[in-house]
C-alpha cells in the first residue's frame, strides 16, 4: 500500500538584529502563504519536526474561549474581586 509523502520545502533566513532585539525577517512568499502581514500576530510552536510558525494557535484560541465563557459567566464576582 502506497502512502502519500507531503513535500516540504525550506526556505533559509538569516537571525539579524532588528533595533535592540534579535529577529528574522519573514521573505513575502511566506508572510504570503501565512496569510499575515506586518503587524499579524504569528505563533511558534514545538513539533516533533522542529519549531512551527502558524498565524493561529488552536490550543491558545480555545483557552481564550473557555476565559471568555468564564468572564461571561461570573461578570458580577468579577466586577466585585476588582473593587
Amino acid at each position: 500500500m502506497a502512502t502519500a509523502v507531503k513535500a516540504t520545502t525550506a526556505t533559509a533566513v538569516k537571525v539579524t538584529t532588528i533595533g535592540s532585539s534579535v529577529g528574522i525577517v519573514l521573505p513575502r512568499e511566506i508572510l504570503n502563504r501565512l496569510h499575515v502581514e506586518k503587524g499579524d500576530t504569528v505563533y511558534l510552536t514545538e513539533s516533533p519536526d522542529g519549531i512551527r510558525i502558524t498565524p493561529y494557535n488552536a490550543a491558545f484560541a480555545r483557552k481564550i474561549g473557555i476565559l471568555e465563557q468564564v468572564m461571561r459567566e461570573n461578570r458580577d464576582v468579577l466586577k466585585k474581586l476588582a473593587e
